[in-house]
């Protein structure tokens, strides 16, 4: 698997143990069932995934599987993947096919939950900061600080777009590192001196080595 698809590899050792927080903070989202102020859904939602983690009966290894299903409902209530996915193939979604364009997103989903959702599991009670909204029409950016156990503060800014029940996210940026463009960046380098079908086949190899190493 190369560099760029698994994401991540070029980073200082901080940014990378910053990124496994906070976007497990980031996929810690849900949306409630009417389009709240996007701060304040955002924290309610937060504290629903921490219940999930919390409770008794979805804990050890043996609840894996029911409990990271769990969190999967919940990711995707809120992500809008079909966004993600056209900005982080930037220029390329246009030369795709729409049965391309399926198995784009398809694919995208399944590497973004399977790479993170066992990243939300080793959340342990780092309290999160909501610094406030910026909001222009249909847009928002909700400002975040994760603070870590030795009190280093990692800010996490949440991109999100207003649907008519709910904000959804379509990109999070962690320490002004965007994960759209870190994504868009890694993919365009293996279109321009390859193809599609060859970052698709990259993508399957990441994912299923993820869900290996998390079995």
């Amino acid at each position: 698997m190369t560099a760029g698809v698994a994401m991540a590899g070029r980073r200082p050792t901080l940014l990378r143990a910053a990124s496994a927080l906070a976007v497990a903070a980031a996929l810690l989202v849900a949306a409630p069932a009417t389009a709240q102020e996007p701060g304040a859904q955002l924290k309610a939602s937060i504290d629903r995934i921490i219940r999930i983690l919390e409770d008794p009966a979805l804990k050890g290894s043996a609840k894996n599987a029911e409990r990271r299903e769990a969190l999967r409902k919940v990711v995707g209530d809120i992500y809008d993947f079909d966004e993600m996915s056209r900005r982080t193939l930037g220029p390329h979604w246009r030369t795709l096919t729409d049965d391309q364009r399926k198995e784009f997103v398809q694919l995208f989903t399944e590497l973004i939950e399977t790479s993170y959702i066992t990243k939300i599991e080793l959340y342990n009670g780092e309290p999160i900061r909501y610094m406030g909204n910026r909001a222009d029409g249909d847009l928002a950016t909700v400002s975040t600080r994760l603070v870590t156990k030795n009190g280093t503060e990692i800010p996490i800014d949440y991109r999100m777009l207003k649907r008519p029940d709910r904000w959804v996210v379509y990109d999070v940026s962690i320490e002004g590192v965007s994960l759209v463009n870190n994504y868009r960046t890694q993919f365009n380098s293996v279109m321009r001196s390859s193809s599609y079908a060859d970052l698709a086949r990259k993508m399957r190899e990441r994912i299923d080595q993820l869900r290996s190493q998390s079995s």
